[in-house]
């Protein structure tokens, strides 16, 4: 029966909304998804009288209900909200709700804040919903031990943020992926029991789930009903989703996720608070790039957005390696700026010691051996070419052999029975530590202010294993996130123009934690377009494509060995943030000119690539993909038609063209800037040898729903269509 006081509150936003009535003992969630429009008071009340499941067999005897903070208490057999013991005790959690406020925007959406109450245990707990303009809905929570509470500590487990789905979600995309091979998309039927990812690496991962979606069956980048979560946090990392035969409440399953806490790690004493991090839940009903639309729009309209133009890049990495020579760099500075570059970054080797990878780390002072003038002349002489200076660090961690490592050695994270094995030559520090934290702040803030520093390419090449500190072998990952986070903000609030990348190995550090307090992220260490073609892909599911990391780097792949063509590195880097990871004095003047346009291309290009949305199209197998960036009101497109591999069919047949308006009317050109591609045929269909050319007009209907006949390529070649209103 319904409680005669309950109170149905409501956070709707481009097209979803999510409802939840103020029923006691806790809220329950009635929906979550699709706009069910303003609620009338029938309705509301229509909408509650249809969240009463039956009584099932062998169960409670009350229908079960999901609420906002799901436990046995509710008859849920699931995972639960939060889990811990009180001196083992306490240890069947039974809030209450205490109170509420409910908020909405004047631009859509709004926010939800749940006042509940523990008695058992001393805790309050605070639950937020904020369902942003965007659509994205985040939610999180704050638990806190009440002043007047048993003095002994609260141990918490586990914090849980979880939604519910409908029974129609019953396939399951998450990611995986390894060094140079990020986020690699993985598809699974859902079943009964629990679908559960966990990350202990210390930071997201090279096979981060990244962005866990479960929808329709057969869902797809243009079609199908979905519904996703992604954990805005930069340690480890719990994402689940879980179906139990008795459902939850009227709901199929439950998607979710948070924090993975170590044992001991989170104790409350009275007065303390945990706040967990925030679960970003995206709905679509157009596929995963109406998801995909939403996160960028959420990325997009936060005020820390990059807002001038994304510089195009150098990076010295692959140019140089360790050999630093001011001459020689000078050089490859100067080539840089005749080629259209507009910020050049020194990569690693500039500091005390460091002459290959397994010294130096953590003596970040400039070598006077290597810069007996330090870095000031290099860095004039790339501002006079007109570039902003930029510089590479490695913050968290630590060689054994250097001086920090000989001086503070308390410094470094590991159990006091001894470390276990470096990797990569290094352990981590412990900046959670007051006096190495200091050290950093110091050193990253005086070196930013003596080189006039734009940018930081920040580092984290290993992952934390046997991440404890003290003698009594505390866990330390949370604190070592919140040190880094503060470390990050602090940095900021002195340097506030200075731009922060997120490099983690490539990209084991992507998540909306990181990106709240940087400007991009390094999507991979792999500069090879064959796998960077996916692996920019499915970045794109979360990230929008100025925040997107590419470079072009030299014929042969540093990472694979694989040889490919400068006009297909070019065209892959072209629809993110892109830049050049390359000796440029070592090529040839055909090379460079064709560099030249390319950075040309982007400058003129960037507008549309950086606002525009996002399009994938559904094709058969991942030999050829089709993507894009449409503006906003469908006047403008660039789109990218790229071969992978070869495949047994001899052509394409028509293949439509996503984003645009059918009933317009537009002009298509092939942009030929870059060099033509190769074709796996004689003469390429007549729309494109025409386009070649000059603009074809052609009806959006053709374009959109037809589909155009698209020429086959070789194997790692691309092609770059153009469409303009007509």
């Amino acid at each position: 029966m319904q409680n005669a006081t309950a109170r149905t509150v409501s956070l709707r936003a481009a097209g979803t909304a999510l409802v939840v009535e103020l029923t006691g003992p806790v809220p329950r969630v009635l929906h979550w998804g699709a706009d069910l429009g303003e609620l009338s008071a029938a309705g509301a009340a229509a909408l509650s009288l249809t969240a009463e499941g039956a009584v099932l067999n062998n169960a409670v005897d009350r229908p079960r209900i999901f609420t906002v903070w799901p436990t046995e208490a509710d008859g849920w057999s699931g995972t639960p909200a939060h889990e811990g013991h009180l001196d083992g005790g306490a240890a069947a959690p039974g809030p209450v709700l205490t109170g509420s406020t409910h908020q909405e925007f004047d631009g859509g959406g709004g926010e939800i804040v749940l006042a509940l109450t523990d008695a058992a245990a001393g805790l309050d707990i605070a639950v937020t919903y904020r369902l942003d303009p965007s659509g994205v809905l985040g939610a999180g929570a704050a638990l806190t031990r009440r002043a007047d509470a048993d003095p002994a500590p609260y141990d918490l487990a586990r914090v849980t943020t979880l939604l519910p789905l409908p029974a129609r979600a019953t396939e399951v995309l998450d990611f995986t992926g390894k060094w140079s091979r990020e986020r690699q998309p993985q598809r699974r039927p859902l079943g009964h029991g629990t679908y559960l990812r966990e990350v202990r690496r210390g930071k997201p991962g090279l096979d981060s789930p990244y962005l866990l979606a479960a929808g329709v069956p057969g869902f797809g980048f243009r079609d199908g009903e979905v519904w996703g979560v992604h954990v805005a946090w930069s340690g480890d990392q719990r994402y689940l989703v879980e179906q139990l035969p008795e459902g939850a409440g009227v709901h199929a399953a439950v998607l979710g996720g948070g924090e993975l806490l170590r044992a001991g790690e989170i104790r409350l004493a009275p007065g303390e608070t945990y706040r967990t991090p925030v679960c970003h839940f995206g709905w679509s009903a157009d596929g995963l790039d109406g998801l995909a639309d939403r996160f960028h729009a959420l990325l997009r309209a936060r005020p820390g957005h990059p807002g001038t133009p994304r510089p195009v890049v150098l990076n010295s990495w692959e140019a140089v390696y360790f050999d630093h020579d001011l001459d020689r760099l000078r050089r490859l500075a100067d080539r840089a700026a005749e080629v259209g570059v507009e910020r050049f970054v020194l990569d690693d080797g500039w500091f005390t010691g460091r002459r290959a990878d397994n010294a130096g780390l953590g003596d970040w002072y400039v070598d006077p051996q290597v810069w007996p003038q330090g870095l000031g002349p290099l860095a004039d002489h790339v501002r006079a070419l007109g570039m902003d200076f930029g510089l590479w660090f490695e913050p968290e961690m630590v060689n054994p052999d250097s001086d920090l490592a000989r001086e503070h050695p308390d410094w470094i994270l590991g159990p006091a029975r001894g470390r276990g094995p470096t990797s990569r030559n290094q352990y981590v520090l412990d900046i959670s530590h007051p006096d190495a934290w200091a050290y950093l702040l110091e050193r990253l803030d005086t070196l930013v202010g003596e080189y006039g520093i734009a940018f930081i390419k920040w580092d984290h090449n290993r992952e934390l294993h046997e991440a404890v500190h003290g003698p009594g072998d505390r866990p330390a990952g949370h604190a070592q996130v919140e040190a880094f986070y503060r470390l990050l903000d602090t940095l900021r609030e002195r340097h506030p123009a200075l731009e922060i990348e997120s490099c983690a190995s490539g990209g084991g550090r992507i998540d909306l934690g990181v990106l709240a307090r940087t400007d991009r992220v390094w999507t991979s260490d792999c500069n090879d377009p064959v796998e960077r073609q996916t692996i920019q892909r499915w970045t794109g599911q979360l990230l929008p494509p100025e925040l997107i990391g590419a470079h072009i780097g030299a014929a042969e792949s540093h990472t694979t060995g694989r040889v490919t063509a400068d006009t297909f590195r070019m065209a892959t880097s072209l629809f993110c943030h892109p830049g050049i990871e390359q000796d440029l004095t070592r090529c040839d003047d055909g090379e460079l000119a064709r560099i030249t346009a390319w950075t040309a291309l982007y400058r003129e290009l960037r507008p549309l690539l950086h606002s525009g949305r996002q399009v994938r199209a559904d094709l058969p197998g991942d030999a050829v993909l089709l993507y894009g960036a449409v503006a906003a009101d469908s006047s403008a497109a660039l789109y990218c038609w790229a071969r992978l591999a070869t495949s047994p069919e001899g052509q394409s047949g028509r293949v439509r063209l996503p984003g645009l308006a059918p009933e317009a009317g537009y002009r298509v050109r092939v942009r030929t800037e870059l060099g033509l591609p190769s074709l796996h045929q004689t003469a390429g269909p007549a729309w494109f040898t025409a386009a070649l050319d000059d603009w074809v007009e052609l009806p959006g209907a053709v374009l959109a729903r037809a589909g155009l006949p698209m020429p086959t390529l070789n194997p790692g070649h691309a092609l770059l269509i153009e469409v303009r209103a007509a």
